[in-house]
């Protein structure tokens, strides 16, 4: 007998009209948790990230197109004409959720806003995502470099103090998909419980801001602006990246019992007494002078070594991993990090639900011709 897996949003039709990175992101996590979601793309064109290679798949789609759009179907509408715009308002008529990212006023100019949809489809969720908001910063475009620089977020990564360095993957666009996500469940869960639909809003800057917790926090809260600390932390010693004899280790060191482990299995016990590094806020203040202690006493073994003694005592620490290597720790671990669905391997999704766990049905589509 066929066991039949039951998913959270059974039922659930999602109108995708969503591009790049946010919007998708968003939709591909509903899409895992079992909403059917129709992606509307623009005939013979098709969302941006189609044509963001290389690398490309072995079926020649873009990879950045694959690791967001699983689980979903696609529709070639061409929202210019009077065809395409009543074929959306037939797509999003059958849909309990809408989500966007077109420039601020398109969808009103196209009849299919919230405010229009909503008067005849009162139990409607419907998300924008935009840039900057809908007010002042409507006319900003919205691309996760230029939030990450404008947001801050360059600021304080990078080596050196003015060195300001991007993050390596567009975390602002994945930080407001998540964002857009969770507004688009509880939205969800009112309508389960009132009837009533409503409109969701995320942006970048503000989920940016959002992401920056303790950093942000640290200028509202007490009124310090963080700056680049490379691979340190502003609050936390020793947590950073170190020397061993072959190469870096990452300590992450976040309380003095793990502190004093760490002094001990390196041969100085008393450096955890001394009053320079006895407490957190004292080796935050002498960080360099710790640094220093810390890459002599290392250089005496190799990172390998080192891990495998400093875990053995309960100090977090690891190497330094690409992300091959990162992916088969995970598989080392049983985490089974990627799947593949009809010969298309994408990274798997973290979430693991005991009663409806996420499911892998449609790889992601090829444009309609």
């Amino acid at each position: 007998m066929t066991s039949v897996t039951v998913t959270a949003l059974d039922g659930i039709v999602v109108a995708d009209f969503s591009r790049v990175l946010a919007g998708p992101y968003a939709t591909m996590m509903l899409g895992d948790l079992g909403a059917q979601v129709h992606k509307v793309e623009r005939p013979g064109v098709g969302d941006d990230t189609r044509r963001w290679g290389p690398p490309y798949a072995e079926n020649g789609q873009s990879t950045y197109f694959q690791s967001i759009n699983r689980n979903k179907d696609c529709l070639a509408l061409d929202l210019h004409s009077d065809t395409g715009v009543t074929q959306a308002r037939e797509l999003i008529r059958r849909s309990d959720v809408v989500i966007e990212n077109f420039k601020t006023g398109t969808m009103a100019r196209l009849g299919l806003d919230y405010d229009t949809l909503a008067v005849d489809q009162p139990q409607l969720v419907y998300c924008s995502i935009t840039g900057f908001g809908a007010k002042e910063g409507r006319d900003l475009p919205g691309y996760d470099l230029l939030v990450q620089a404008m947001g801050g977020l360059m600021s304080i990564t990078g080596s050196a103090p003015g060195a300001p360095t991007k993050v390596g993957v567009a975390l602002v666009d994945v930080l407001t998909g998540l964002h857009a996500t969770v507004g688009i469940l509880a939205a969800l869960r009112h309508r389960d419980a009132t009837g009533q639909g409503q409109y969701v809003e995320v942006n970048l800057l503000s989920s940016l801001l959002s992401g920056l917790v303790n950093q942000a926090s640290s200028v509202v809260g007490a009124g310090v602006v963080p700056g680049i600390l490379g691979n340190a932390h502003p609050s936390i010693a020793p947590y950073a990246v170190y020397t061993a004899a072959d190469g870096p280790i990452v300590l992450a060191v976040g309380n003095d019992t793990q502190f004093q482990a760490l002094m001990t299995e390196l041969g100085v016990p008393g450096m955890s007494a001394d009053s320079r590094f006895a407490t957190n806020p004292a080796r935050v203040a002498h960080r360099e002078e710790l640094t220093s202690v810390l890459n002599v006493q290392l250089a005496t073994a190799t990172a390998l070594q080192w891990q495998e003694r400093l875990q053995a005592r309960g100090v977090p620490c690891g190497p330094i991993n690409s992300i091959d290597q990162a992916m088969e720790l995970a598989s080392q671990l049983g985490l089974e990090p990627a799947i593949d669905i009809a010969g298309v391997a994408t990274v798997a999704n973290p979430i693991g639900l005991s009663k409806t766990p996420v499911t892998y049905r449609l790889a992601p589509p090829a444009l309609p011709d």
